[in-house]
């Protein structure tokens, strides 16, 4: 089967040149500026934008277990309209990817139902309770990372043994920095949102005290070491530091912690997620993490749930936001357009970033690599409209926001896995 994209303005050497994109046997055959062959069947992308499909290592796909929220089936579609070609499932689910035996059953629904490259994780500990390890060893040919996401290993020697079982297994320890005895029933950042509205809050100090211990393990371990989600500009100093200091750090935060404060809350359950929006000089400090490189990539912990349980309040309401959908469109819109960063670091941070360091691959348009791409109208302006959303969740904190950059299609492995009707 040979396909050509034909006209579009092609995302190589960190620019955008208008190419035409042979592809055959589900990889880049060539590249050029007209390109024919009669056997091929054309797609025109004149005017838009082709760039490599983005990856996204923290995504929740909710299968095994909660089905009522998101399937493989339905979370893979949400990201292939995306942009995404590969993602890194989360592992609370039920059975939670603990062991060899039940891990298997979360890869024979990826098999079975998955549009995109799907890689899951390992939990570190049992049950994700941190009181005895998980089948690391049994897992890790399968597994991107080892993560307990949603919990912090909470006993240090438990994470100092994860860490040391990790490195001699080659794998990534993927940490949710969260100390359970600074939390003290917080739901929203501990700010003037909260004050003023007689919320609880959660301390900055409940992540970065425990990515401070964590880090003091990875300098007496050597294990490769990623932060998830990070929020607060003290985590971003300690990164940084631990950066200069050599250690093997790599860290994610999502578009809502780099666009939005805790000064944009409603009472409303889409603006509950966990860690929650921090004030405007959190913000501004991961901008200046993501612009030095402290800050690697960006992640979306697409997180969703029923509507009915996100209709409980900021109280109430389970944490977690959907964002696969929006992601590029509103850091393009925010960062990009806005001259806050370039279109290629944007890039870079949403696709060759995360697939180089999880092994992810595909990361790049260039001729033998596969025909992982994703097509955008950069001049589409739209309006964010959750009713659209291929994912079932429909929780966004963006709903009604004002966006350029319309997601037209996605190829995977030269396949047609999502177009725009």
């Amino acid at each position: 089967m040979k396909l050509i994209l034909k006209g579009g303005n092609v995302f190589t050497n960190g620019a955008l040149s208008p190419l035409d994109i042979l592809i055959e046997n589900g990889c880049i055959k060539e590249t050029a500026c007209k390109i024919d062959d009669k056997n091929a069947d054309i797609i025109d992308v004149r005017g838009l934008a082709v760039f490599p499909g983005f990856s996204d290592v923290h995504v929740h796909l909710r299968e095994p277990g909660f089905l009522s929220k998101e399937t493989i089936k339905t979370g893979t579609l949400a990201a292939a309209r995306g942009g995404y070609t590969a993602v890194c499932s989360m592992p609370n689910l039920s059975p939670c990817p603990d062991t060899l035996e039940h891990l298997k059953v979360q890869l024979d629904a990826i098999e079975r139902d998955a549009c995109i490259k799907v890689v899951p994780y390992g939990t570190i500990t049992e049950r994700e309770c941190g009181e005895k390890l998980s089948e690391m060893e049994a897992m890790a040919p399968y597994v991107a990372a080892f993560s307990d996401d949603g919990r912090g290993v909470q006993n240090d020697e438990m994470m100092e043994a994860a860490m040391l079982k990790a490195k001699s297994l080659g794998k990534i320890i993927a940490a949710h920095c969260e100390d359970n005895s600074l939390l003290r029933g917080g739901y929203i950042h501990d700010g003037e949102y909260a004050k003023a509205h007689g919320h609880r809050g959660i301390c900055s100090e409940s992540e970065w005290k425990q990515v401070e211990r964590d880090l003091e393990l990875v300098r007496k371990t050597g294990v490769s070491y990623h932060v998830c989600h990070i929020s607060t500009k003290e985590t971003v100093a300690l990164i940084r530091q631990a950066k200069k200091d050599g250690l093997d750090v790599t860290c994610e935060t999502g578009p809502h912690y780099l666009t939005m404060t805790d000064a944009d809350l409603m009472e409303h359950g889409r603006f509950k997620m966990n860690p929650p929006l921090r004030a405007e000089e959190d913000r501004r400090a991961l901008v200046e993490g993501l612009l030095d490189g402290t800050i690697d990539m960006i992640a979306t912990d697409h997180a969703p749930h029923t509507a009915e349980e996100k209709s409980r309040g900021l109280e109430k309401s389970p944490m977690g936001v959907v964002g696969l959908e929006t992601a590029f469109s509103v850091l393009y819109t925010e960062l990009v357009k806005k001259g806050v960063m370039t279109l290629d670091m944007l890039i870079e941070k949403m696709s060759a970033a995360p697939a180089k360091r999880f092994g992810l691959g595909g990361s790049k348009i260039a001729v033998g690599e596969k025909a992982n791409l994703c097509v955008f109208d950069l001049d589409k302006e739209y309006i964010i409209d959750s009713s659209e959303f291929l994912s079932m969740g429909k929780a966004t904190p963006f709903e009604g926001k004002k966006v350029s950059g319309r997601s037209k299609m996605t190829i995977f492995g030269g396949k047609t896995v999502w177009q725009e009707k």
